[in-house]
């Protein structure tokens, strides 16, 4: 195991609620008359991608209209807006990371393995979530960091999963990835990357067939989650335990 890669959003933090709310309130703001509530923004979720999401809404609700020469600057536009609220929203620790997140980060920085991220999310949603808990020199923390700047195909393709390897210098399967949605797991693993899902609510119907593991989060010492590796204790997935499973999934493949 070479190195940790991870997703952002709904992985490293539970940030869905706050998209939605960002969504709406850009509604409003520009007055659309549209209103996601979380069922549909459930079913949305499945569409990569903000502003493809929009598309996609925007067609179910009026495709003629949708298919109309200034929509795309519409989006554009709306999704800028969007995106404006959701960083209010986050920016000085509004949201804190899911548990486990910190200090597995902090544990393989200790081991000397590299930790990537692999996102489709924007730079300016990155640099507000991640400011807070490692500070505004936070990219300094990861070997690699692409995101919608970077790779503009998203999930489920692998484009940013790729990317990633190639910038570390890694096989897909000298690493470990983490997800929280089956579009996530999909772009792992179609990059041969073995994945550890950890769903939230609005992923936790999704298939995660060919996962390394699924949990409800990583664990901390005040926090535990059991493990569903039959030899492993009771408490916090940490590097020892990551080391375990990857040599199974080596052991698997040979």
């Amino acid at each position: 195991m070479q190195a940790l890669i991870f997703d952002v959003d709904g992985t490293l933090a539970d940030t869905e609620t706050a998209h939605l709310r960002a969504f709406n309130a850009a509604f409003a703001e520009v007055g659309l008359g549209w209103f996601w509530d979380e069922a549909l923004y459930t079913r949305l979720l499945k569409v990569a991608g903000g502003k493809e999401r929009l598309r996609h809404y925007w067609r179910v609700a009026d495709l003629e209209e949708a298919d109309g020469a200034k929509v795309q600057d519409v989006i554009d536009a709306v999704h800028a807006i969007k995106t404006r609220h959701y960083t209010e929203q986050i920016r000085g620790g509004g949201l804190p990371l899911r548990p486990g997140i910190a200090r597995l980060i902090d544990e393989a920085h200790a081991a000397d393995i590299p930790v990537a991220i692999a996102t489709t999310t924007t730079p300016a949603n990155l640099d507000a979530l991640l400011g807070t808990p490692f500070g505004s020199a936070w990219r300094t923390r990861f070997a690699a960091v692409c995101d919608a700047g970077t790779t503009h195909t998203k999930k489920p393709a692998p484009d940013v999963y790729h990317d990633v390897l190639r910038q570390l210098g890694l096989r897909g399967a000298d690493c470990i990835a983490f997800e929280d949605s089956a579009n996530g797991l999909l772009a792992a693993r179609a990059a041969g990357v073995p994945t550890v899902v950890t769903p939230t609510a609005f992923t936790s119907q999704d298939c995660f067939d060919g996962a390394l593991a699924v949990l409800p989060h990583l664990g901390e010492p005040d926090a535990p989650v059991a493990s569903p590796m039959q030899d492993e204790r009771a408490g916090w997935i940490d590097v020892a335990t990551l080391r375990r499973w990857h040599r199974l999934t080596q052991h698997e493949a040979a």
